[in-house]
C-alpha cells in the first residue's frame, strides 16, 4: 500500500480523534463534594450550671454517722451525715428549761398583778367612801406598779431565753449536713469517727440534677464571630465515633482568661479564651458525663 492510499485513512482517523476530544470537553464537570463550613471551632467540656457542689461541715467535731453512699440520689433537705452532738443537745435542754422557768414566772406575775390591781381599786373606792384610809390605797397602787415593772422585766428575760434556745438549736443543726438540692452523691470523703472542721475540706461532692451544658473555650479571635443563639455541633473530643449533638449558644462571657483544656502547657499559658456556654437542643444521652471533653463547631 502506497502513501497515496494511506492518506484518506489518516485524515479520517484524525477527524475521529478531534470529535471524541470535543465531546469530552462538552460534558459538564461533576461538582466536588462540599465540606461543611464552620465559623469557629472550640474545645469544651460537659458541666452543669454552678458546677459540682462541694459540701462540708462548718463546726469542729467527730463524725458520728453517715446516711448515704456514693451513687445515691438525694432529695433537698435529706440528711447526709451527723457529727457528735451530745454537748449541743445538753445546751438545747438547758436553754429550754430556762425558757420554761421564765414562762412560769410570767404566769405568776400575771396573777399577782391582777390581784394587786383589784386590791388597789377596792381600797381606793373604800377611801373615797370614808370606809378606809388613803395611805392603804396608795400602798396598794405602789405594789401593783412594782409588779408591772417585774412583768416588763420578765418579758425581757423571756426574749433572752428564746434567743438562747434558738442559738442552741442552731448550733445543734450545724452538727447535721443536709442536701441543699436534689442531686447525686458522686464522692464521699469522710468516715465515721473522723475529726472534721471548716478547714478539713468537703465531706461530700454532689452532682445537681440539672440540665447538662457545654462550657466551650473560644479563642479570643473568634469572640466577635460567635453570638448568642447561634447553632453549634457538639461531638466527643476523643473521636469515639458518637453521633454529633445539636446545641445553641446561650451566653458568652465578658471576661478573657487562659485556656484550661489545652494539653500543651506553653500553649495553655499563652492562649487567651472566652467562655461560651451552650445548651443542648434535645436532652443528651445518659452516657454523656460531667467533665467529658467535647469539640464544638459553630455553624454559620
Amino acid at each position: 500500500m502506497n502513501s497515496r492510499s494511506l492518506r484518506p485513512w489518516l485524515v479520517l482517523s484524525c477527524a475521529l480523534l478531534l470529535l471524541i476530544g470535543c465531546s469530552r470537553e462538552d460534558q459538564p464537570a461533576k461538582p466536588a463534594a462540599s465540606a461543611p463550613s464552620y465559623l469557629a471551632v472550640a474545645r469544651g467540656r460537659i458541666d452543669v450550671e454552678g458546677g459540682l457542689l462541694k459540701l462540708g461541715f462548718t463546726r469542729e467535731a467527730v463524725v458520728n454517722d453517715i446516711k448515704v453512699k456514693e451513687g445515691d440520689q438525694v432529695k433537698k433537705g435529706q440528711l447526709l451525715a451527723t457529727l457528735d452532738s451530745e454537748l449541743e443537745q445538753l445546751a438545747v435542754g438547758a436553754a429550754l428549761t430556762g425558757q420554761q422557768q421564765v414562762q412560769v414566772q410570767a404566769r405568776q406575775l400575771a396573777r399577782q398583778l391582777k390581784f394587786a390591781e383589784q386590791k388597789a381599786k377596792r381600797l381606793t373606792l373604800a377611801a373615797g367612801a370614808g370606809a378606809g384610809d388613803k395611805q392603804s390605797a396608795d400602798e396598794a397602787h405602789e405594789a401593783a406598779e412594782r409588779l408591772r415593772d417585774e412583768s416588763e422585766t420578765n418579758k425581757v428575760e423571756a426574749d433572752i431565753a428564746a434567743r438562747k434556745l434558738n442559738a442552741a438549736r442552731y448550733e445543734l443543726t450545724k452538727r447535721s449536713l443536709r442536701a441543699p438540692i436534689d442531686a447525686e452523691v458522686v464522692r464521699r470523703l469522710i468516715q465515721p469517727g473522723a475529726a472534721v472542721s471548716a478547714q478539713s475540706g468537703p465531706a461530700f461532692v454532689l452532682l445537681p440534677n440539672q440540665p447538662r451544658i457545654v462550657r466551650a473555650e473560644l479563642n479570643e479571635s473568634f469572640a466577635g464571630v460567635v453570638t448568642p443563639g447561634m447553632k453549634a455541633e457538639v461531638t466527643d473530643d476523643g473521636g469515639n465515633g458518637s453521633a454529633p449533638l445539636s446545641a445553641h449558644v446561650i451566653r458568652i462571657s465578658a471576661v478573657l482568661g487562659n485556656s484550661t483544656l489545652e494539653d500543651d502547657a506553653q500553649v495553655r499559658a499563652n492562649m487567651r479564651t472566652v467562655e461560651c456556654i451552650l445548651a443542648f437542643d434535645q436532652p443528651p444521652p445518659a452516657s454523656l458525663r460531667v467533665g467529658q471533653r467535647m469539640l464544638v463547631r459553630f455553624g454559620p
